[in-house]
């Protein structure tokens, strides 16, 4: 089979097509056939030695993956071989022909949702869940700001919102951004490049400021999202690319937090929880992720650029 290796960190070129041997599922995990696999910004972090952890080299990079069931280890019973699938937190890398699962992680996608739609969902629908309820505790009565609200976890907290916030604000860094965070739910959605934005945000609350921030680059937007917090306002830290200078008063002040999410720190009792929710979720067609550009799986360096590059839409996806 084919697959993506990273055999030093470094620049995208680090990443190169190799040929491998067929992989075979151990007990309790699921060999998937990768039909599309979701480029991630946490993939560039780690793939430059710039994240929180070094993997070992050399290693296959991607968490998220479509695809079908080939294999089935001992003990799994939820899902058979030819089972149209999307998996979360892969074993193997899923920048890949083939990718290894936990059974945990391997859930059943719906014949209306496309493999790419199923690469979009591990990192992105599960991050957002986990940054809206279980960091920020939402409340109906809520307003919340989506910072990024037309990328793969913006999109996704649109989503996961509809229905469940008093009011949705969002930002975006393009007029075509924008129009879809309209469309996934934003009442609101203002140009995250004008000056003015947070001005505007307080004048839409009243002065009262938003209930729930969802912070997707803390590094350039933290310090300004303390100033537009309400009373017992909560910001949620989901992505940053360097340091920030903050002024705590401004916390004291509103009896506000800052919370940080990451995967790795789930549950596995949340985790069936929130896989629960997407499962249900798609099988409705309230969850539809949004594929923005998919890349041969050759052309892997091209998506890790393409990835970090503003303005965001949706979510991007390598085809093996």
């Amino acid at each position: 089979m084919k697959r993506i290796r990273v055999s030093e960190l470094g620049e995208p070129e680090v990443m190169r097509v190799e040929e491998a041997s067929p992989l075979s599922p151990g007990p309790g995990q699921v060999l998937v056939r990768v039909k599309a696999a979701g480029v991630n910004p946490v993939d560039t972090y780690v793939r430059a030695g710039q994240y929180g952890y070094h993997p070992e080299v050399p290693y296959t990079p991607g968490a998220d993956a479509g695809g079908l069931v080939e294999a089935v280890g001992e003990g799994v019973l939820h899902v058979k071989i030819g089972d149209r699938v999307y998996g979360a937190r892969c074993l193997s890398g899923a920048y890949a022909e083939q990718a290894l699962f936990e059974a945990l992680h391997v859930q059943p996608l719906p014949d209306s949702v496309t493999f790419a739609q199923g690469a979009s969902i591990g990192i992105p629908y599960v991050t957002a869940y986990g940054a809206l309820f279980l960091r920020a505790k939402l409340k109906r009565r809520d307003t919340v700001l989506v910072h990024g609200g037309s990328g793969g976890v913006g999109t996704a907290a649109l989503q996961w919102l509809r229905g469940r916030a008093a009011r949705i604000i969002a930002t975006a860094g393009s007029e075509e951004g924008r129009r879809l965070a309209k469309a996934q739910g934003a009442q609101v959605v203002l140009d995250h490049h004008d000056p003015g934005h947070y001005d505007e945000i307080k004048r839409l609350t009243r002065g009262r400021g938003v209930d729930v921030i969802l912070e997707m680059l803390a590094n350039e937007n933290l310090a300004d999202d303390l100033k537009v917090l309400a009373f017992n306002g909560r910001v949620v830290v989901i992505g940053c690319r360097g340091t920030v200078e903050i002024d705590p008063r401004q916390l004291m002040w509103t009896t506000g937090s800052i919370f940080g999410m990451r995967l790795r720190n789930v549950t596995k009792a949340a985790y069936r929880k929130i896989h629960a929710a997407v499962v249900s979720g798609l099988q409705q067609g309230h969850l539809r992720p949004i594929v923005g550009k998919e890349f041969p799986l050759a052309q892997a360096a091209s998506a890790h650029r393409a990835v970090l590059q503003p303005p965001a839409y949706g979510h991007i996806v390598l085809i093996p």
